[in-house]
């Protein structure tokens, strides 16, 4: 969220930069309206108020003086301002809430490298800094030749009787799916090493956060207002609590309404967790197989970093979910998305796309986003400069997917998968699979 002195102050270039975000049609002339009645509520409330303090020590001084007629005079001036008061306090308050609302729906600016365009095909491949796409071949695994008209996983999962949508939608509806044997073992498996990997060798630390948050966590993380549609809530006293769509919510919240020091700084979480989605808007998109789910399991990774060190880190974050697929043996490509795909909170975001065979396509499978201070800002997240006798700062914020373990399941089953329907088991999971080295098959 935008700091309105910061608009005021620097117009031209808000208008600038806002006319880059996809729909988005607000001007800084808009929001400094709303702001110039703010403003003047708050000059007539104050000289009332002003102006009532003064009458009351004339009215102190008439009855000392023993002048019962001028303190009645004063007596009945305050009382008219006692009922101008109280209403202008209540118009402060709404015009508040009316600037807020405003602010609160606009989204982040995007870097100026961010590309332009009005959807994902306007996303640019990205092959690292100072990259090229040999180097990038270098670390990336190849597209695999099967050999054989590959499947695609649902086909793969249903074959071994492990990947049960139809009970799924007898016990929750569509976009559901129970995961069974060996299929759910390798889930599982995904999962654990993504944490492994991430709290051992990314200096991350393990999280196991509710699943469950108020509507000011989804705020602070920008899923409210604007995406409350896609939500799932579920009562709570006379309040509500929702289902968290990603373990950024609660992750990213940690640091709400602290000041925290420099020297706590980056401070990196991590999370395995179910994630919950209604997926509003996307009727008829993936209605086969795991790929849009209204429950999934996803590891997240969060840093909260200086503003200095944010767009490092962002890379590096990059480059902890890239690993996850270079050892997993999995071929993907990274694209730096666009300012008509970007999500509404990031200032940069990088998507991973793997490789699937049965689709023939790439998908994404992990977004990796740095926000900038416009999370901090709504969520009151500061930290205090070292040595520095200065204000509290506001924490940049980055978030990104370590990743998303359905869609790396399904990228597993399709790229590993053999021409006799069995799954081979790649080799960084097989510790945790109990030394297993394929599942399925006929054999």
């Amino acid at each position: 969220m935008f700091d309105i002195k910061w608009i005021r102050a620097n117009a031209e270039a808000f208008d600038a930069a806002v006319s880059r975000r996809k729909g988005i049609s607000v001007r800084s002339g808009d929001l400094l309206a709303i702001d110039d009645r703010r403003r003047d509520i708050i000059a007539r409330l104050n000289d009332a108020q002003e102006k009532r303090n003064a009458l009351s020590k004339q009215i102190g001084q008439a009855k000392a003086q023993k002048d019962e007629a001028r303190a009645q005079e004063l007596m009945a001036e305050v009382a008219g301002l006692k009922d101008f008061i109280p209403q202008g306090e209540a118009d402060e308050r709404a015009i508040e809430l009316e600037l807020r609302n405003a602010l609160s729906v606009i989204p982040n600016l995007v870097f100026d490298d961010v590309p332009d365009g009005t959807d994902e095909t306007g996303n640019v491949e990205y092959f690292g800094r100072n990259g090229s796409p040999e180097t990038a071949a270098k670390v990336r695994a190849p597209k695999p030749v099967l050999g054989f008209a590959p499947k695609e996983h649902y086909e793969i999962g249903e074959a071994m009787g492990q990947m049960d949508f139809e009970t799924a939608a007898k016990l929750s509806g569509s976009r559901f799916v129970v995961l069974k044997g060996q299929v759910a073992r390798l889930e599982r498996a995904l999962g654990q090493f993504m944490l492994d990997l991430h709290t051992t060798e990314h200096g991350y630390t393990e999280v196991q956060p509710p699943l469950l948050v108020r509507d000011e966590a989804l705020f602070g993380t920008n899923q409210l207002p604007k995406f409350e549609e896609d939500l799932f809530f579920t009562p709570h006293g006379d309040s509500r609590l929702a289902l968290i769509p990603t373990a950024e919510v609660p992750l990213t919240n940690f640091v709400r309404e602290s000041i925290l020091a420099e020297e706590e700084l980056p401070l990196r979480l991590t999370a395995l967790t179910p994630c919950f989605r209604s997926e509003a808007g996307s009727a008829g998109r993936d209605t086969r197989g795991m790929l849009r789910q209204h429950q999934f399991n996803k590891v997240e990774m969060v840093s909260i970093t200086t503003p200095e060190t944010s767009v490092d880190e962002h890379e590096r974050m990059l480059g902890c979910a890239e690993t996850v697929l270079q050892r997993l043996g999995l071929h993907y490509r990274v694209m730096n998305l666009c300012t008509g795909d970007i999500g509404f909170g990031a200032r940069k975001t990088y998507d991973l796309e793997v490789w699937l065979p049965g689709q023939d396509t790439y998908r994404e499978i992990s977004s990796v986003s740095v926000c900038g201070d416009f999370q901090a800002r709504r969520m009151d997240a500061r930290y205090r400069p070292t040595g520095e006798k200065q204000a509290p700062r506001f924490v940049h914020t980055l978030n990104g997917s370590g990743t998303a373990v359905g869609r790396c399941l399904i990228a597993v089953m399709e790229n590993y998968q053999q021409e006799d329907g069995s799954v081979a088991i790649p080799d960084v999971l097989q510790p945790y699979m109990g030394g297993v080295k394929s599942i399925g098959g006929r054999g």
